[in-house]
């Protein structure tokens, strides 16, 4: 119902406007709800995906590297591996690009506990080599 004025002489006209009281009172209430529980609330942890087995067997003609939480990179093409410092798997994924031209894709078997910016700058290396880079999980046999 609209609220109605009076105008001196008799003269009545209505105020067509929103009363915003009940509206801040309602806002503020939920305002100091919130600022209330924010703090109660505890951050969860992430649960990252694990990975399983894959359906398709890996083609015989992608090479590895190998990162170990000790520092040590190994690149394993076939059967031959070889330790190498993170400054040579460029050369070597080159070579192995130029001997393998039709899957030149190299994929880059990480320790769970290795920080990701080894893994970075291994992928770093092996991008600048031109070859095609995947990221898998080094399981506990190798």
């Amino acid at each position: 119902m609209p609220a109605v004025s009076s105008r001196g002489r008799g003269g009545r006209r209505t105020v067509n406007e929103i009363n915003m009281v009940p509206f801040i009172d309602v806002m503020l209430v939920l305002l100091i709800i919130f600022m209330v529980t924010a703090p109660m609330l505890t951050p969860g942890n992430i649960d990252v995906p694990t990975a399983g087995k894959s359906s398709k067997p890996p083609s015989k003609s992608i090479a590895y590297v190998l990162l170990d939480k000790d520092g040590t990179h190994t690149f394993k093409a076939g059967n031959n591996s070889q330790q190498v410092a993170l400054g040579e798997l460029q050369g070597l994924a080159r070579s192995w690009k130029d001997a393998n031209p039709e899957q030149a894709a190299v994929q880059i078997l990480a320790d769970k506990s290795l920080p990701y910016e080894v893994v970075v700058q291994a992928m770093a290396e092996l991008q600048a080599a031109e070859v095609r880079v995947a990221l898998g999980v080094k399981s506990a046999a190798k």
